[in-house]
């Protein structure tokens, strides 16, 4: 427990929430058709919730600096992570059809989902802003 206290309170609250969006993310995704939750809430709710996961990602491994280069690296991995659904071989698809290719690479490229994962890193980089703000 004294390892996890060196950690900077900045950076372990950054890991920390990527992990509780994960988790908010999973359970969506894998149960909101199941207990009746409409299309559009899973579907872009789940996008929505990946992109401000990835802002929290990047954030730990990018501490130190800005939230807006932060938001933007971010931005990038999105837009290329969505783009990359365009490109097509044999064990890229085989990967894609596994939970675990479906939920960090996606299966149909979509320009909804570009814009649920930079809303989604918005949100994310606006809660940052403010406890930032709230530090000072």
């Amino acid at each position: 427990m004294d390892k996890f206290k060196a950690i900077p309170k900045t950076l372990r609250r950054r890991l920390m929430t990527a992990a509780f969006v994960i988790l908010c993310g999973l359970t969506l995704r894998l149960t909101g058709y199941d207990i009746g939750l409409p299309y559009v809430l899973v579907k872009y709710g789940g996008s929505f919730l990946w992109g401000m996961m990835v802002l929290w990602i990047v954030g730990a491994i990018l501490y130190g600096r800005s939230i807006l280069v932060i938001a933007l690296v971010a931005a990038v991995i999105a837009v290329l992570t969505e783009f990359s659904r365009l490109y097509h071989t044999p064990w890229l698809d085989a990967f894609r059809l596994t939970l675990a290719g479906a939920l960090l690479l996606g299966r149909i490229f979509s320009w909804a989902n570009i814009l649920a994962y930079l809303l989604g890193i918005g949100l994310a980089a606006a809660i940052e802003l403010s406890r930032a703000s709230s530090r000072k």
